[in-house]
């Protein structure tokens, strides 16, 4: 919104200027985006009065003016503008004055004629663009009289970025109301009497649409003068508000709009036929704009037509068939209310826009639809001339006002600071609504220009600006804290982070949203949750695995010459599981997951180059999760290669995976080698156990190798597991240390070691005792599993 500082004191005086005045408003949610001067800086320019025009002696293209300054003789100036003419008024810059770009005039000598001053243009003055002649004054003007103050040249222009929700700040009445309020000072709104019929013309308003346009006013006014010139005061305003003069007919209307903000439009009464329906667009009707542009109109368009046919985009632009014309002598003016929802985005449905539109789509004051008309109409009575006819007026159900309750507590709970009960009041009388107050509380009726008031927060937003939002206290939140108990038998995420950042991983963080093609290939999942609104179009579903995020992080550091790779990332996952699920049917379980690629230690010397693999990792898998202790077991997955892949088992509860990618994904994403992966549940990884005493015994340990032949199908864990549970107490430890397959075992079988520690913390063993120890761990792995003891 754009306007003249100078039109605005017409309705409240601000007695503020400059940076003053535009910080007010830009603190208030008023941001001022621009700040101009109408003119820049210039003087000793006055009124002339061009009294005679001879023809330059020695030039064509030069004349010789007598100008009259309203002091002393006329000057003779040559002035070389092809439409000077005596009689005219044009400013003339005396001698000694400088004019913009800082240029002085003084007295000159033009072809062997002295010239006394200079006779100005719109352009020489800074003024605007035009240069093809001299500016023209009012013919009123006063001889000698200073242009700075004849035109208001020391006026500044305004440009405000307005949000959305303040409407009602398109218009200088409603800047007007905010100044007002802000300041303190008293407001002069335009007192706007009916004016009274002169004729009978009238047209019947029907409202076929009444939903979308509830309220509809009109009038005819006949035996105007449509080539009647706008007056210099009203063109001047306009084009200082950013819109170019066109007719006075067409003048008015914008003024008002300007004035108002109540868009209004004129068709010529001849060409309408029967009553003035507001109606929906029908299939395949079309309408040729005032802009040139033929639309096929849709459906959903709001229309003003006649019993022909359209006549306008309503709220948006009218038809060029029932525009005015220079022709025009009995028109027909409207102003309606149309609701907001049925107006906005239409317009740029057609690639335009227009100033009504701007305004109808965020809501018209509804209650000052008939006052824009009369103002309208007196205009057009005062400039163009004619006769009114009487007000037609439509109207269906409209917008309601509901009273808001805004309470003193609740002003200082949202602002963080206590205003109190009579400066609360006091600030929202200013404002100008309807007020009545109970006890701490204050019922306030919004008017029918402010559509964003309807909630106690709205209101308490309006106090805030009136207050200051400088003048609230940036008090900081006071609480009482507490320390929070931390349980020693969980882990926290952070620790785990910190435990694989340790075991060189570097943590990424990746889109929830991934690649469809991704959810195939790593999760075997074609029923991947889409998105509704993608960002990207190669995001359009919710990940269920981390791997295909880990996969493509490895293909881009590989395209960045980084060799050898550990990545590790934790998240949400989602799945579908319309049964028990917490949030509208999905799962969204935490998952943490690892991958190892490259080589299995930095390049060095002492140690021969090997690609890290399935074991490495486990190793790194088992040290996240001490003290507790997995099991790992064969077991395909969709992502993983089928023989070198096992399910994480944790107290029974499988919890994951781990193995080698599958080489038609290492191939698809093209990675020279195959990286180690491991995905797992978070929430089974933050348990822990508590830590408990026990004796360490000062006897020395007994050390036995035990070597056995068993099937090779047959899995260590049950081996080790069996002789725990079996064996004699004082069997402290079992491990395994070396897997034999090959000459001296029978094909099939293979050949496992295991050394046996044993220690009692009361007395040293006896040899009988550790023979004996050794002899039922032996007759258990028969039994049990039929091994043979190697010899």
């Amino acid at each position: 919104m754009k306007f003249s500082q100078s039109w605005l004191r017409s309705f409240v005086d601000a007695k503020l200027e400059g940076d003053e005045f535009s910080h007010l408003l830009t603190m208030a949610g008023l941001e001022v985006e621009s700040e101009e001067p109408v003119a820049p800086p210039f003087g000793g320019v006055v009124v002339g009065h061009v009294q005679a025009v001879d023809k330059h002696p020695d030039a064509d293209r030069l004349r010789v003016c007598q100008v009259a300054v309203g002091a002393g003789e006329p000057l003779p100036i040559v002035c070389g503008a092809p439409n000077v003419a005596p009689g005219m008024k044009v400013p003339c810059a005396l001698p000694g004055a400088e004019l913009p770009g800082s240029l002085r005039i003084g007295v000159s000598r033009v072809r062997g004629v002295d010239s006394h001053g200079m006779l100005c243009s719109a352009r020489e003055l800074g003024i605007s663009e035009d240069a093809a002649g001299l500016l023209a004054l009012p013919a009123d003007a006063p001889t000698g009289s200073d242009v700075r103050q004849l035109l208001d040249l020391d006026d500044h222009l305004l440009t405000l970025k307005l949000t959305p929700n303040r409407a009602d700040c398109l218009s200088l009445e409603g800047i007007a109301r905010e100044v007002a309020a802000l300041t303190g000072q008293p407001l002069r709104l335009l007192e706007v009497a009916p004016v009274a019929a002169s004729i009978a013309s009238a047209r019947q308003i029907v409202l076929e649409a009444p939903e979308a346009c509830p309220l509809y006013c009109g009038r005819v006014i006949a035996d105007v003068d449509a080539t009647a010139p706008t007056p210099d005061w009203m063109r001047r305003r306009l084009e200082r508000c950013g819109l170019r003069s066109i007719s006075a007919l067409v003048d008015i209307t914008n003024y008002v709009m300007l004035e108002l903000g109540q868009p209004l439009h004129a068709f010529d009464n001849a060409r309408l036929c029967g009553a003035i329906r507001a109606r929906m667009a029908r299939p395949g009707e079309r309408l040729r704009l005032l802009n040139e542009q033929s639309i096929t109109l849709h459906d959903d368009i709001l229309l003003i037509a006649d019993d022909r046919g359209p006549l306008a985009m309503a709220g948006i632009m009218g038809g060029e068939e029932s525009g005015i014309t220079h022709e025009t002598r009995e028109l027909f003016l409207e102003a309606a209310f149309f609701a907001p929802s049925a107006i906005a985005g239409r317009a740029r449905r057609y690639a335009f826009g227009s100033d009504a539109s701007h305004r109808f789509e965020r809501g018209v004051d509804f209650g000052g639809t008939s006052r824009a008309l009369e103002r309208a109409t007196r205009l057009i009575l005062d400039i163009c001339g004619g006769h009114a006819g009487p007000l037609s007026q439509a109207t269906a159900r409209l917008p309601e006002r509901l009273p808001v309750r805004v309470r003193a507590s609740r002003v200082a709970r949202v602002l963080g600071a206590s205003l109190g009960a009579e400066r609360v009041g006091e600030l929202l009388a200013r404002l100008g609504f309807p007020l009545a107050r109970e006890g701490e509380s204050f019922v306030v009726v919004p008017p029918s220009y402010r559509f964003d008031l309807a909630i106690e927060e709205d209101l308490i937003e309006e106090i805030a600006r009136l207050q200051g939002y400088e003048q609230i206290p940036a008090a900081a939140p006071r609480a009482s804290l507490s320390m929070l108990p931390q349980s020693e038998n969980t882990r926290s995420l952070p620790r785990l982070r910190q435990i694989l950042a340790d075991c060189g991983y570097q943590e990424v963080v990746n889109y929830a949203f991934v690649d469809e093609r991704w959810e195939v290939d790593f999760a075997a999942n074609a029923g991947a949750i889409r998105l509704a609104n993608p960002i990207a179009a190669h995001l359009g579903v919710l990940r269920s695995s981390l791997i295909g995020g880990l996969v493509a992080n490895v293909a881009t550091n590989l395209r960045r010459k980084q060799s050898r790779i550990r990545l590790f990332e934790s998240g949400r996952c989602f799945f579908r599981d319309d049964a028990g699920a917490p949030v509208h049917g999905f799962r969204q379980p935490w998952k943490l997951a690892a991958l190892a690629y490259g080589s299995a230690l930095p390049e060095q010397w002492a140690c021969a180059t090997r690609n890290v693999d399935f074991f490495d990792l486990k190793a790194d898998l088992e040290f996240l999760l001490a003290p507790l202790v997995a099991e790992f077991a064969p077991c395909p997955h969709p992502a993983l290669h089928p023989g070198r892949s096992a399910r994480v088992t944790l107290a029974g509860q499988a919890i994951g995976f781990i193995g080698e990618l599958h080489p038609e994904w290492q191939q698809k994403y093209e990675l020279p080698s195959v990286p180690v992966v491991f995905e797992v549940d978070l929430q089974p990884l933050l348990a822990a156990r508590l830590p408990q005493f026990g004796e360490v015994s000062r006897q020395p340990p007994v050390i036995r190798d035990l070597a056995i032949v068993v099937d090779q199908a047959l899995e260590v864990r049950r081996l080790i597991e069996g002789m725990r549970l079996n064996g004699p107490p004082i069997v402290q430890e079992i491990t395994l240390f070396d897997v034999y397959l090959g000459r001296g075992v029978e094909a099939g079988k293979k050949s496992l070691a295991f050394r046996i520690v044993m220690q009692d913390t009361e007395k040293t063993l006896l040899e009988a005792e550790v023979d004996a120890a050794v002899q039922q761990l032996v007759a258990y792995l028969q039994h049990a599993f039929a091994a043979q003891l190697r010899v």
